[in-house]
């Protein structure tokens, strides 16, 4: 079967290290390298909608580093999350220019887990924003999505770096994964366990997946950084450029 795509761009979830996804993109585009399909789950999913719908890698973090964190989440006092997601909800409808999977200028997937049935779900129709949302709704931190009498969660909890939507339809397929789990010594707190633990159960198969990409990126300066860290946002779009800069100097992939 013949593929529709030239190269896919596979984003993974990471919550606010996700703004390094941004960075990885800036350099691609300086290397004449645009992706012509897109596929993420939770971060990744929100950086994917902003650029398939049209968006520079730069413009995006602005718009993102003029908030702080209070903007993006509010407390929620019900049972099923800590936080509300409201504000990000509110940034994807004030500057996406467009409300459907369909008047996007690439094609994009989204990643989400129906926690009904135990199931990743890959969609790519109808609307936009919900998908988004369902997708990065970190369990137990934000409030789960209601969709088609569903509950949906982050689409990292089964699949942090989609490959699978797009492996069939892609020429070429570059990984991005911001969630590097290397050796941690400092965990001396509740808050440190919990990311610990999100950021290991989430990356336990992405070894295996990354070797469906052609091209596999992973910062590994990234893992200091918490998953509200919105205020270091420059500092991880940075970490990301360089090491996409580096990794196509030692790569001929693309020449």
């Amino acid at each position: 079967m013949a593929k529709s795509h030239q190269i896919g761009l596979v984003l993974s979830g990471g919550a606010a290290r996700g703004l390094a996804h941004l960075g990885v993109v800036k350099a691609l585009y300086e290397n004449n390298i645009r992706p012509d399909c897109i596929s993420g789950t939770s971060a990744g999913s929100i950086a994917g909608a902003f650029l398939a719908g049209g968006y520079d890698p730069e413009e995006l973090l602005e718009i993102f580093l003029q908030r702080k964190i209070y903007n993006f989440v509010g407390l929620n006092f019900g049972n099923m999350g800590l936080l509300k997601i409201t504000g990000i909800k509110e940034v994807l409808e004030k500057y996406l220019k467009v409300k459907t999977f369909e008047e996007l200028n690439t094609s994009l997937y989204v990643a989400c887990t129906n926690l009904n049935s135990g199931e990743v779900e890959y969609f790519n129709k109808g609307d936009l924003i919900e998908k988004v949302i369902a997708s990065s709704s970190i369990p137990v931190l934000f409030i789960p999505s209601k969709m088609n009498g569903a509950i949906y969660a982050d689409g990292g909890i089964l699949d942090n770096l989609p490959v699978r939507p797009v492996r069939d339809k892609c020429k070429k397929i570059i990984g991005v994964h911001v969630n590097y789990t290397g050796a941690e010594d400092e965990i001396d707190s509740i808050v440190k366990i919990a990311e610990r633990s999100f950021h290991l159960s989430t990356s336990a198969r992405i070894m295996e997946v990354a070797k469906e990409c052609d091209l596999f990126i992973e910062p590994e300066g990234l893992k200091k950084y918490g998953l509200l860290d919105v205020s270091k946002g420059r500092e991880m779009f940075e970490i990301g450029y360089k090491a996409t800069r580096k990794m196509l100097e030692d790569s001929k992939l693309f020449e």
